[in-house]
């Protein structure tokens, strides 16, 4: 099953700005398109909205006039659905409510051939679902593109429980040929990005909620230490408070209310406050004109220590013993069959986070997990009650020594950027061993979808097969509610490790 031929023509029903996006995309293509909006008018007004983006794409030199001039004449508004029949592709991008998109799929099948694909662009709904109450279901699929969809390149398609091979191929490989990144996906809770993404969201707000650390001072560190492109915080004002809680809530109660996908009742109060974002000028942060951003912290500068001794080669931060090198401090090396640490002058220990906390060991300073610690320009650094402020001098200005901002959060297991890596991989696997997606398609997902440095199975692969089990499996010890217990796919992975007895 081939893409549609471009002289098929594709339908847009819903004309706010997705559905605009959509449109635009399918136009560029070289596809006729055809606009619908059960308001009176507004397809006409988003026909020329469309036309206005063109002229704009001509003036950026990215888009010829006579490209543009053809694309306004495959361009037209339809007065009614019926004007629809003789489409070879419907994709709806209306108001995100069950009854709405099945009512207008209802009146669709009567009007539309019975080899015409139809498509929701839903971002959250059942894609089984809208389509469960169609006399021929197989031919009905998920088109989720994201927001800008001119801009955006990926695309998840989604198949429902009824969709049939030939739909969903055809629907890929038409994405495909409209210059999109197709991800194929089964109908599943957020599909593939708003599944596996909540941890993103809901271990920041975990670490605030326990006073462990400010909005701002996360951020900071998943951005300059996680390498991802925003932090928490300042995505969900973007995004919307409302927009962003709703679509968690809806995660959570489709499965059940799984305690792995639990909302935040700290960004309950935020939205039940009216701060809602950027949109309403106040979120996690003022938005105001003049307005500043609070500071991260940020330690004062210490001295470096005199020395350090490297017990183990401290896996996934390896690197940080040739950064200790060329800093010129002086570096001891031991070898330990179980340790993975550095024992500073003062006695105390800096050890990469694991899910435990500082507290259990007396003398000792966690450091966060870094995309690159080459290129890292802040570190995480926490303290428990037993940690001697000599001991987290030298941890602070050893980091310092070596390029870096120190940020000091309280102690939880886990930090911040350990504890997020760690559950968008188990996620991820567990989706897999669901059939949710492929490894390839959620690595293809995450990156092109939020922006993330590495897709899970990637950072995976850097961090080692023991590594996120490892630290879920401390927090789960320390938090047993059911939040971070790994799960079996992620157990079934990291159990083939060498590391672990292969026999009872």
């Amino acid at each position: 099953m081939t893409a549609l031929d471009l002289s098929s023509q594709v339908a847009v029903v819903g004309t706010g700005t997705m559905g605009q996006g959509i449109a635009q995309v399918a136009l560029i293509a070289g596809h006729p398109v055809l606009l619908y909006d059960a308001v009176a008018g507004r397809a006409r007004e988003a026909a020329e909205a469309i036309g206005a983006r063109l002229d704009r794409l001509v003036e950026k030199g990215r888009l010829t006039g006579v490209a543009r001039d053809a694309a306004r004449a495959r361009l037209k508004s339809a007065d009614t659905l019926a004007d629809l029949a003789d489409c070879a592709l419907v994709i709806e991008a209306v108001l995100e409510r069950l009854d709405v998109k099945q009512q207008l799929f209802g009146e669709l099948e009567e009007i539309v051939a019975e080899d015409c694909l139809l498509a929701t662009n839903t971002s959250s709904l059942s894609v089984t679902a809208i389509g469960g109450a169609l006399r021929h279901p197989g031919r009905f699929v998920g088109l989720h593109f994201f927001n800008p969809a001119p801009l955006l390149p990926l695309v998840e398609v989604v198949s429902g429980f009824a969709t049939d091979v030939p739909s969903a191929t055809r629907a890929y490989e038409t994405a495909r040929a409209w210059g999109k990144t197709p991800v194929a996906c089964a109908d599943t809770p957020g599909f593939i990005v708003n599944r596996i993404a909540r941890p993103f969201y809901a271990e920041a707000f975990a670490v605030y909620e326990a006073q462990a650390a400010d909005p701002s001072t996360i951020d900071v560190v998943l951005r300059e230490c996680g390498g991802f492109r925003m932090g928490a915080f300042e995505l969900t004002d973007l995004i919307g408070q409302d927009v962003n809680e709703s679509v968690t809530h809806s995660v959570w109660e489709s499965f059940f209310q799984d305690v792995r996908f639990t909302p935040s009742l700290v960004q309950r109060r935020l939205v039940e406050s009216g701060r809602l974002g950027r949109k309403s000028g106040h979120g996690w942060y003022d938005y105001a004109q003049g307005a500043e951003r609070p500071e991260p912290h940020t330690a004062d500068r210490q001295q470096p220590p005199a020395y350090i001794v490297a017990e183990g080669d401290l896996g996934p931060a390896a690197e940080v013993l040739t950064l200790i090198r060329e800093a010129g401090v002086q570096l001891r090396e031991e070898a330990e069959d179980n340790g993975t640490r550095l024992v500073l002058p003062s006695g105390g220990q800096l050890v990469l986070a694991d899910g435990q906390t500082s507290v259990e060991f007396g003398d000792v300073v966690y450091f966060d997990l870094a995309l690159d610690y080459r290129t890292a320009t802040r570190i995480a650094l926490s303290a428990g009650q037993g940690t001697s402020p000599q001991t987290l001098a030298e941890a602070t200005g050893l980091f310092q020594a070596l390029g870096k901002d120190v940020s000091v959060i309280g102690d939880v297991p886990g930090m911040i950027v350990a504890r997020t890596v760690a559950r968008l991989i188990d996620l991820a696997y567990d989706a897999v061993a669901k059939g949710v997606a492929t490894e390839e398609d959620i690595d293809t997902a995450m990156r092109l979808g939020v922006n993330y440095p590495l897709g899970p199975f990637e950072w995976n692969r850097r961090l080692g097969r023991d590594f996120a089990w490892d630290i879920l499996d401390e927090m789960h010890e320390r938090d047993p509610s059911g939040r971070y217990a790994p799960s079996l796919a992620l157990y079934r992975h990291a159990y083939a490790s060498d590391k672990r007895e292969s026999t009872p």
